[in-house]
């Protein structure tokens, strides 16, 4: 389980998260929604600590990883996936599987679950990842993230650019995440490709968690959406 308390997080001297708290259980997908510049994406760089929180605490079950170095994060269960994928493009797809391999020491029969997930990418596995369609480093950038057998994982406006396919067989694979208990906190500013994934939708607004319902209450009443994110 995945819980937030009350962090602090500064860009030099201009503050970005201000208290900000969030869980999230073991099978729960959580949605973050917000405005362009709310915070989304500083929330999850605070939780792998990539922007090191002042304040406040970050446990995964009950280690506290405030004070860890980022690349200490996936031995105590976070994954990652950033924005933008971030992949090292000029090495193969097996390459870059390698590397989430190696973060936690994991080996062959992680790398099959994986690729079991991402047919497709068994058949890339000598390309190299730079010249894949967008869609396929997507899969790539969340194959790599799953190789570290992660317990939360942490995936930022994933869709982002795709088309539907893609973006369906993401929506599939994060749905089967769920089915084995991992906790995902996911960043998106497409309310259609949030709505049919999500348990809960926390609302974020200049930094701080204004409001978490559950995603049924959304469909039910749509106003908080356009409270906060204007659609």
């Amino acid at each position: 389980m995945l819980t937030v308390t009350d962090i602090d997080c500064f860009y030099g001297d201009v503050q970005v998260l201000r208290k900000f708290s969030l869980s999230a259980a073991s099978g729960e997908i959580l949605c973050l929604l917000g405005r362009n510049g709310a915070g989304k994406t500083t929330a999850l760089k605070a939780i792998m600590g990539l922007v090191p929180p002042r304040l406040g605490t970050v446990l995964v079950d009950d280690v506290d990883l405030t004070k860890l170095p980022a690349h200490a994060a996936p031995k105590y269960g976070l994954g990652y996936v950033p924005q933008g994928r971030r992949l090292f493009s000029e090495l193969t797809v097996s390459e870059n599987i390698d590397i989430g391999l190696m973060a936690t020491g994991q080996g062959k029969p992680t790398r099959d679950r994986v690729l079991d997930l991402f047919p497709v990418l068994r058949e890339r596995l000598s390309q190299v990842s730079g010249k894949l369609s967008g869609g396929e480093q997507q899969m790539l950038a969340m194959a790599r993230a799953l190789c570290t057998e992660p317990k939360v994982l942490l995936m930022d406006e994933p869709t982002e650019g795709l088309q539907p396919s893609m973006i369906s067989k993401i929506r599939e694979v994060v749905l089967s995440l769920k089915q084995t208990g991992v906790a995902v906190v996911l960043v998106e500013q497409r309310v259609d490709a949030v709505l049919p994934v999500a348990d809960y939708v926390a609302f974020i607004e200049n930094g701080v968690n204004r409001d978490v319902v559950p995603v049924q209450q959304l469909r039910d009443d749509p106003s908080l959406l356009h409270r906060y994110v204007g659609v």
